[in-house]
């Protein structure tokens, strides 16, 4: 994306085509266009605001009685939806076209006047920070609305070993627009402007079209795809790897001088989750690759009529697959249906999804890869991107993706600094609405052909959100601590990735020269360091609930709502406890290992 394109960009409407109408989003919501007058109004309110705040409240936060502490919570709150709502807006332009300059520049623009007048309020946790612990509470004790917001003040405290002098912490948010917020940018918009030729097809392909080709039926196509996936990574690799390295750098600075005990104490912060419960699972997980993805993808290579798979195998059909495309229609109606089942409450609050403009589904010149759910703020509603072409597994991230939309929307009614779901727990609607409309195709397959057909998609995708992720994790593990040690090469990361990739996929697999610079598009990596357990703490997470739901559990149905709705105001503890479940027991990990490991137990014997 940083250099101009000189041949045909994909065609987005050939991709599209078939599929039926494929919605966009309708920003209006947020703000009418760039130029908006509500705009500009909402930009200088936010730095009178911000401005007026740091006045009335820095240096004074330890003499306020609780009326008062609760005032300035409320309006901290108040700025943090404008300020959300304008990034929001600027944000979501950007991904639906990275390679647009003037949405760039507005994104670019926005973001550096919302981090100048921000900049004022950084005094605000770092005296929440200094306040006597015995004074808090008794501020909480005498004042139940100030109470309702302990959640916010825990997890600001959480920060006090590692807080730095307030002018340091000033000065790192200033200049956070051009620190990692500028590589992210220029990750996004190099990844969005590659393009790929991959043999046999009429045109130029972008990375998601290239993407998608490792799930055809056709083998051919499949390597074609595979080795111009590689092909452009190693051209652009080292730039990849200067990304990486100074991304892993400038964080590892941060942590030293906040002396941080390890890379990912940041990231289990932010997730308000134990070190010891993510290690716990990430245990489990590489423990159990020889009986889930070792297992598996010896079955694939037998139905496959290989010896050894190459990576281009790893998410192909079956042989007895029938190609099909789900249009849009299709898929919407099986998400709805899926979630109906489950409670009409769920199937209504997904419904303006889609006919209100809050998806974006189609792929595009420009767009983002991959997809999103994205909560704005509580004030307005959650926007859902897709690059939707219509493969059965598109029709499982849309079931995904709505389910981060709406447990957004019933978390909405915590307010803004309470709605923030920790990413060890967003992820639970979504894999939970994935497997609801998982079941509901199972149950509904007429043959044993498509029953094994269903359980292998579902084993795959299993074993890509949670083997894949935990693998990921280990890399990026492995990442920062060599980069402590110093610069990497490009040689450098290629090694560690397949040092990963080896252990989670198992012998059935030969890795094709060039699939070591994979590694370079992952966007997690450079996003949001460690990220990726989330997603297999989520997966977990849900199969043992579901397990629970399964079971016939009275009142699981409120007691699954209530735990959406209450957002970040709860720990992960108190949120599972009503279930029967506990993630900081070792063993609740294996009960939902043991679930991916009974599907294949069944394809095993469906060999029989």
């Amino acid at each position: 994306m940083t250099l101009p394109l000189s041949r045909p960009v994909f065609d987005a409407n050939a991709a599209s085509g078939g599929l039926g109408n494929l919605p966009d989003w309708d920003l209006s919501d947020l703000y009418p266009a760039p130029d908006a007058p509500e705009v500009s109004r909402d930009m200088a309110w936010l730095g009178t605001a911000c401005t007026g705040f740091a006045a009335r409240y820095e240096g004074k936060l330890a003499t306020l009685d609780a009326a008062a502490m609760l005032d300035c919570v409320k309006a901290y709150e108040a700025i943090d939806i404008v300020a959300g709502r304008l990034m929001s807006f600027a944000g979501l332009r950007y991904y639906q076209n990275t390679t647009d300059s003037d949405r760039a520049k507005f994104m670019a623009d926005t973001q550096d006047k919302v981090t100048d007048h921000t900049t004022a309020l950084v005094f605000f946790s770092l005296e929440v920070n200094r306040l006597d612990e015995d004074r808090l509470a008794h501020l909480m004790a005498g004042n139940a609305d100030l109470a309702r917001y302990k959640p916010v003040f825990d997890r600001l405290r959480a920060m006090r070993p590692y807080q730095l002098s307030d002018e340091l912490e000033k000065f790192l948010h200033d200049q956070s627009t051009v620190g990692a917020a500028a590589w992210n940018r220029l990750f996004d918009e190099t990844m969005a402007g590659l393009m790929f030729d991959v043999a046999a097809e009429a045109e130029p392909l972008n990375l998601e079209a290239t993407l998608n080709l490792l799930t055809d039926a056709d083998r051919s196509r499949r390597e074609a795809a595979a080795r111009a996936l590689a092909a452009v990574f190693d051209r652009n690799i080292k730039l990849f790897a200067r990304v990486h390295n100074t991304l892993a750098k400038e964080k590892e600075i941060s942590d030293r001088w906040r002396k941080m005990p390890t890379p990912q104490t940041g990231r289990h912060l932010s997730n308000h989750v134990e070190p010891e419960v993510v290690e716990a699972l990430r245990n489990a997980v590489v423990a159990a690759y020889p009986r889930l993805s070792h297992r598996y993808y010896r079955l694939k290579a037998k139905w496959l009529g290989l010896d050894r798979l190459q990576v281009w195998d790893r998410n192909a059909p079956l042989p007895i697959e029938v190609p099909r495309t789900v249009d849009w229609a299709e898929a919407t109606d099986t998400v709805l249906a899926a979630y109906g089942a489950f409670s009409p409450r769920m199937a209504e609050l997904a419904q303006p999804f889609f006919t209100r403009g809050w998806i974006d589904a189609g792929v595009k010149p420009g767009k983002a890869p991959g997809a999103f759910a994205h909560p704005t703020v509580t004030t307005v509603h959650p926007y859902v991107m897709l690059n939707y072409l219509g493969k059965p597994r598109d029709v499982m991230t849309l079931a995904h993706e709505l389910g981060h939309g709406v447990h957004q929307v019933l978390a909405a009614g915590q307010g803004e600094l309470l709605s923030f779901t920790p990413l060890t727990l967003a992820e639970t609607a979504s894999v939970f609405g994935e497997m609801l409309t998982f079941r509901k195709l199972l149950d509904a397959a007429g043959t044993p052909a498509e029953r094994k057909t269903l359980l292998a998609g579902k084993v795959e995708d299993m074993i890509n959100t949670v083997v894949r992720q935990i693998a990921f994790y280990d890399f990026e593990c492995k990442l920062h601590a060599a980069r402590r040690e110093g610069e990497l090469t490009p040689d450098d990361i290629n090694a560690l990735w397949m040092s990963v990739q080896a252990e989670s996929l198992g012998d059935a697999f030969e890795f094709m020269d060039g699939y070591e610079t994979f590694w370079a598009y992952i966007p997690h990596f450079v996003h949001s360091p460690f990220y990726v357990y989330a997603y297999a703490f989520g997966d977990g997470l849900v199969n043992a609930l579901y397990a629970v739901y399964a079971d016939g559990k009275p009142g699981f149905e409120e007691m699954y709502f209530d735990m959406l709705k209450a957002g970040g105001s709860k720990h992960h503890k108190d949120l599972l406890a009503p279930f029967g479940l506990d993630a900081s027991d070792p063993e609740f990990w294996d009960r939902g290992l043991s679930m991916i490991a009974g599907f294949i137990d069944e394809l095993e014997a469906m060999e029989d």
